[in-house]
């Protein structure tokens, strides 16, 4: 049993840290390509390496179980839509140097899923957990009465997350399958936005650019190691653990943001943030009970 945690505490701190720290790091890195160019190539590279690991551990036997159902079809090609939202949003806060509004958008995802499990699965809720999602909103609404704006990237990132998740939840089927079969429906919307991005000559990604189309088929990867090892360690601790480990995700981006890209951070955002991360601490506290 000790065993299990610990090693499945390493798999969902690696993902996590993976997910806030290097992935970060790489998209920056290839920010040199518009928000929708990486997302059209994390999307696209995704659903072949997911090809490619589908054969190795032998799982069609699943991925035609699921596609047998055109209604299992309709919903991931929602939550596909949904993730495709997420990432752009995401990789748009990247590139425009907005990544504490991205940490913003994962601390409350969290949050903002148990809303939503209330109002529309119905699902059991207490004082605590009401509570964290009042603070979320008086976060919100303290940064559009002292700054005269709302996170608008924060707020999509965490609602296509949250949403996605409850979605989701219609369908019993792995994360990887779920995700190729995602990708794989919304590769073709993928390929024609690469095509209107080569006829306006927006493109990065082609012959002439081999190094630096090199360094884009890497999105793919990158996606998925962390999807990986954070399955393998929520398989092996349970989701409060894991769940509990994800917000190293957003607090490494949040430091990344302030102190590696010098993001500035204003004492109303902060303020802001200090509403947050009480109600993170009033939510990790009820997770604790479970």
């Amino acid at each position: 049993m000790k065993k299990n945690l610990f090693k499945g505490s390493l798999f969902t701190i690696g993902a996590s840290l993976w997910w806030g720290v290097i992935g970060v790091i790489y998209f920056k890195f290839v920010s040199f390509a518009s928000a929708l160019e990486l997302s059209i190539h994390r999307t696209i590279w995704t659903a072949l390496l997911l090809l490619i690991t589908t054969s190795y551990f032998s799982k069609w036997n699943e991925f035609n179980k699921i596609i047998s159902k055109r209604i299992n079809i309709l919903i991931l090609f929602i939550t596909g839509i949904l993730i495709s939202i997420n990432w752009f949003t995401w990789l748009y806060a990247v590139k425009t140097n907005n990544l504490l509004d991205g940490a913003l958008g994962y601390y409350i995802f969290p949050i903002l899923s148990v809303f939503f499990g209330i109002i529309f699965l119905k699902e059991k809720y207490n004082r605590n957990q009401i509570l964290s999602v009042l603070l979320v909103v008086m976060s919100l609404a303290y940064l559009l009465i002292k700054l005269g704006e709302i996170p608008w990237i924060g707020i999509i990132v965490a609602v296509t997350f949250s949403l996605y998740g409850l979605i989701r939840k219609k369908i019993k089927v792995s994360s990887d399958i779920g995700l190729l079969i995602e990708t794989l429906l919304i590769s073709p919307i993928a390929i024609i936005l690469f095509i209107f991005l080569v006829k306006n000559n927006s493109n990065i990604f082609s012959l002439d650019e081999p190094v630096l189309s090199f360094y884009l088929i890497w999105a793919g990867l990158m996606t998925l190691i962390p999807l990986f090892w954070y399955t393998k360690g929520f398989n092996l601790i349970g989701i409060g653990p894991a769940s509990m480990i994800f917000f190293l995700t957003p607090t490494a981006q949040f430091f990344l943001g302030i102190y590696y890209f010098n993001e500035p951070l204003i004492l109303d955002k902060l303020i802001s943030f200090v509403f947050i991360w009480i109600a993170v601490f009033v939510y990790l506290n009820e997770l604790r009970k479970e």
